[in-house]
């Protein structure tokens, strides 16, 4: 169930807070993989995010406190505390603002609420939303819409302009819809499920009209807590309740890595700009930081791109950003890279055969 609430949390007073804090060094998790432990909750972390232009991140947790720490040191620099009075379920920075938030827009009675972040006022409140309990509610990277998903495994889009929902896609998840999110251009969005496996969405040109989403390979052993696209959109991060935080290839749809280490369910992760860091939430009461800057020399991963046909770096012939192909693949080498793929199935029509 979603904690409803609203809080606006300002960060004008810094803070040290050190207490049960591990000393902030990498250390090696197998494979290969540098990564800090942060440590301050006294229970379950349940949001991770990376804010002011990724120098900081943002915790939440079931010990009713979100904290925001310096990422270079590991060091908690503010402590929120006494806002709840009951567990934060989700925290991030507004937009565009050097201000931090934790925030719930959605609740169990299938009701979300948006409201004006500065003075609290509700805007729109959309009763009977879905059919069962909203689990994930996200701005679209210009908010001009909400995407919204639920227990009845549904997803929707409303439309702040036009006030009323734009989209509405029966996902085909086999269970509940966990968690989404979009890719930086709004054109694309991802869904995690309890059937432990996320699917990819072309929201721009409507491909999942004719096709539906396009389901990611090789799953989690467990339900698919969160999920959260680079900035580039060719990783995707996800987090599972198996323990581990899942790599995934966008251009070729496959998973490429496995970070473990976490002893409890993953329940948040977030990624950094420059693909150079993933933070990952736990009920274990941490907070990981994984380097990944080095994750294509990773055997894991080299072995990765041999099984899946020794994949090369090619240019996409329609947007001309890089994507990975087969080497294996020779008269069906793809020319354009999933994006653009997922953008044109949808209004293909085919052609007439040439004149004898």
């Amino acid at each position: 169930m979603v904690n409803p609430g609203l809080t606006l949390v300002c960060c004008d007073v810094i803070a040290c807070f050190t207490h049960g804090l591990e000393k902030g060094y990498w250390f090696m998790k197998a494979p290969l993989v540098p990564v800090k432990l942060l440590r301050a909750h006294s229970d379950d972390v349940n949001g991770a995010r990376l804010c002011f232009n990724d120098r900081f991140l943002l915790s939440c947790s079931s010990d009713r406190r979100a904290i925001l720490w310096d990422v270079e040191s590991c060091r908690p620099l503010k402590v929120f505390d006494e806002l709840h009075s009951k567990t934060i379920t989700e925290c991030s920075q507004i937009p565009n603002t050097n201000r931090p938030r934790d925030r719930t827009d959605s609740d169990p009675q299938n009701c979300v609420s948006i409201s004006e972040a500065s003075s609290g006022q509700t805007l729109h409140l959309l009763t009977d939303h879905h059919r069962s309990t909203i689990t994930r509610c996200r701005f679209d990277p210009r908010s001009q819409r909400v995407v919204t998903v639920a227990a009845d495994r549904g997803i929707k889009l409303w439309d702040l302009l036009a006030q009323k929902t734009t989209v509405s896609i029966n996902s085909n998840h086999s269970n509940v819809v966990s968690n989404c999110c979009f890719t930086s251009s709004g054109y694309f969005l991802c869904t995690a499920s309890w059937d432990k496996s996320l699917k990819l969405w072309d929201l721009q040109a409507g491909g999942f009209r004719s096709h539906g989403g396009t389901t990611l390979q090789r799953g989690h052993e467990g339900i698919v807590s969160s999920c959260c696209f680079s900035a580039d959109a060719t990783l995707l991060v996800s987090g599972s309740y198996d323990r581990t935080v899942a790599l995934w290839d966008t251009c070729s749809s496959s998973r490429t890595l496995v970070l473990k280490g976490h002893s409890d369910w993953v329940t948040d992760v977030s990624i950094t700009a420059d693909r150079k860091l993933v933070a990952s939430a736990s009920k274990d009461r941490s907070v990981r930081l994984w380097n990944i800057d080095n994750m294509e020399e990773i055997p894991e991963v080299m072995k990765s791109r041999r099984t899946d046909g020794l994949q090369v770096l090619q240019t996409c012939e329609e947007c001309t950003k890089s994507f990975p192909a087969s080497r294996l693949q020779t008269s069906e080498t793809p020319t354009r890279c999933v994006f653009c793929r997922l953008s044109s199935s949808s209004t293909y029509r085919p052609q007439p055969p040439p004149p004898m």
